[in-house]
């Protein structure tokens, strides 16, 4: 599991904080999805996990171990990222870009070959018809399917993805989300989800997490979200959903 402890984040000193005495829990083979604004603090939480940004206060525990007392290259590759902007390596076909992670853990060639075909083979990129070629011959989704293969190369047991889908167009990103959510249960992996969309949050969470300025409001599965917000902020969330179907049902 990954467990966060009174976990806080300050980049002035402590005039303000991104992250602020945020403490949950992610269980083994759950999807977490942190929810909240741009700037609540999503991203500097799900980069506190892997050490990409250190914490200022509290604790990070994977499994019980701190990850202050992990070597963080190691802790990086452990893990599969993905990033909202894909950050495929554009002078490298995709086959190449999945081969990473493995390449630097000294997986030997036809081990490597073998898993680079199973995982774009996963996200319906075959790779007689996709591994030759670069990036920007890909679409956007396309792009991002090849971003979770490279993520899912070293089969890591944890699965970090930031705003995944938030500049896909409207169609692609719903047809990605209905992919996500077969994926999640073939793979049974522990994944944490970033993402603003409340419509996405519910989709793709067993639990959601929310957040707003720095500071964790509420966790719980859909339902609780939905029907016992516990803060004056996530009952405004929710009811956001239901004004925007109000109004479409209203303007047909």
């Amino acid at each position: 599991m990954i467990r966060l402890e009174h976990l806080c984040k300050t980049f002035d000193g402590g005039r303000s904080y991104a992250v602020n005495d945020v403490s949950l829990q992610v269980n083994q083979g759950e999807t977490l999805v942190l929810l909240g604004s741009s700037g609540c603090g999503k991203t500097t939480t799900l980069k506190m996990i892997n050490r990409l940004v250190e914490p200022t206060r509290g604790t990070v525990e994977i499994n019980g171990t701190d990850v202050r007392d992990l070597d963080p290259v190691k802790l990086r590759r452990s893990m599969g990222y993905v990033f909202q902007g894909v950050g495929l390596f554009p002078h490298m076909t995709i086959a190449q870009n999945v081969e990473q992670v493995p390449r630097f853990l000294g997986w030997p060639p036809e081990k490597r070959n073998q898993r680079v075909r199973e995982v774009l083979d996963l996200v319906e990129l075959p790779t007689e018809v996709y591994g030759r070629r670069f990036p920007d011959e890909l679409s956007g989704g396309q792009q991002q399917r090849a971003g979770v293969a490279r993520a899912l190369a070293a089969d890591p047991d944890y699965l970090l993805m930031d705003e995944p889908f938030g500049a896909l167009d409207a169609l692609t990103r719903e047809a990605l989300q209905k992919e996500m959510l077969a994926l999640k249960t073939r793979l049974k992996k522990t994944i944490i989800f970033v993402t603003h969309d409340m419509f996405e949050a519910m989709i793709l969470g067993d639990r959601i997490a929310v957040l707003h300025e720095g500071r964790l409001e509420q966790v719980g599965t859909r339902k609780e979200i939905i029907t016992e917000p516990k803060t004056p902020f996530v009952r405004e969330l929710v009811s956001r959903p239901v004004r925007q179907v109000r109004f479409f049902q209203d303007v047909l």
